[in-house]
């Protein structure tokens, strides 16, 4: 049986890239087709944390395939029936927050408005700063939509940032597998 297709959404919580780039190794090895997606932040962004093409250059080395940065070539994600699940790793509390109100001005928010289209589901591999501060609310409405789903997640840093939250990176493919894709 052929395994899915994964819509690998990245925003730009560029602390956690390198982790989210192991986990596409992964998904990659185990068999998993991907198209690979950023925001235009995590696509043209260089942080501290690495150069922005090294970022793209490894991304669509891992995939084979070219990344949608754009708004105008995520739309067609679901009336073309691209992905049977769309992975946001990571998924900033903006992002998150952009989606909790409906607003779709990224490659990645149209991405997944346009896959929701179809009913199907969406992962969301949140990394936060304030996911237990500004962004609780934004956790519990997007808890409540039909075809949302958590990659579990813990505080990374209890002490320094108390209201930070972020997505246990080992629990992704098993989020993904629990779920029921046509």
């Amino acid at each position: 049986m052929e395994k899915p297709t994964i819509g690998y959404a990245m925003c730009g919580s560029f602390c956690t890239f390198e982790k989210s780039i192991e986990t596409l190794k992964q998904l990659v090895k185990n068999g998993y087709n991907i198209l690979p997606i950023m925001s235009e932040n995590a696509y043209k962004t260089d942080t501290r944390f690495g150069k922005a093409l090294k970022h793209i250059e490894e991304v669509e080395n891992i995939t084979g395939k070219k990344i949608i940065h754009t708004i105008t070539d995520a739309e067609p994600i679901g009336p073309k029936n691209m992905c049977d699940v769309i992975l946001i790793n990571p998924c900033t509390g903006n992002t998150l927050a952009k989606l909790a109100a409906g607003i779709t001005d990224t490659a990645v928010t149209m991405a997944v408005k346009s896959h929701l289209r179809g009913q199907k589901p969406v992962v969301i591999a949140l990394s936060s700063n304030d996911a237990l501060g500004a962004n609780a609310g934004n956790i519990a409405v997007m808890t409540n939509r039909k075809n949302i789903y958590f990659v579990p997640m813990i505080k990374d840093n209890p002490i320094n940032k108390p209201n930070s939250l972020t997505a246990k990176q080992d629990k992704v493919i098993e989020t993904l597998s629990q779920l029921q894709m046509s």
